[in-house]
Order: C-alpha cells, then sequence, then structure tokens
C-alpha cells in the first residue's frame, strides 16, 4: 500500500484570482519532481484538491504545502490528510 497526502484547498471569501497562476507553477514544479499524482478544481468553483505521492511523512507533505502560493497568500484554507488509498 502506498501512502498518499490528499491536499484539500477551499477558497476562503476573499479568494484573489491572481494567485491562481503561481499555484499552477508550484504544482508542475512538484509534478516535475514527481511527488504530484493528481490535482484539479472543483466544479462548483469552492476550491480543488491535490494528491502528493512519494513523499515521506504527514510533516513533510504540511511543509510542501505550506510552499503553496494559496497557502502563502492566504487566499485559501489548506488541509493535509494521509490517505490509505488502494
Amino acid at each position: 500500500m502506498t501512502t498518499r497526502y490528499l491536499v484539500l484547498a477551499m477558497r476562503r471569501p476573499d479568494f484573489d484570482e491572481s494567485v491562481i497562476a503561481p499555484h499552477q507553477v508550484f504544482l508542475d514544479e512538484l509534478r516535475a519532481t514527481g511527488q504530484l499524482e493528481l490535482t484539479g478544481g472543483f466544479s462548483d468553483k469552492s476550491g480543488g484538491a491535490y494528491l502528493l505521492r512519494n513523499v515521506g511523512s504527514l510533516e513533510q507533505a504540511r511543509a510542501i504545502v505550506a510552499r503553496d502560493p494559496l497557502a502563502i497568500r492566504g487566499s485559501s484554507e489548506l488541509t493535509v490528510h494521509e490517505w490509505n488509498a488502494r
């Protein structure tokens, strides 16, 4: 079983659209290092999620997510869940 980390990114009421491009660059960088498995936005525009892999621990996953422009700018509430996917 591979442990993955599900990141939920829910937009705050004062969400700033200008954070989307830097967030996408951040995700592209994670994908290039093999740490991003899936990503996508919710159809209702309330936020999105991404799935981290090849990360050693929940603490490391949280440290990665802390570098996300969504977190740095405070545009979204990000939560990380260790996910025992099958």
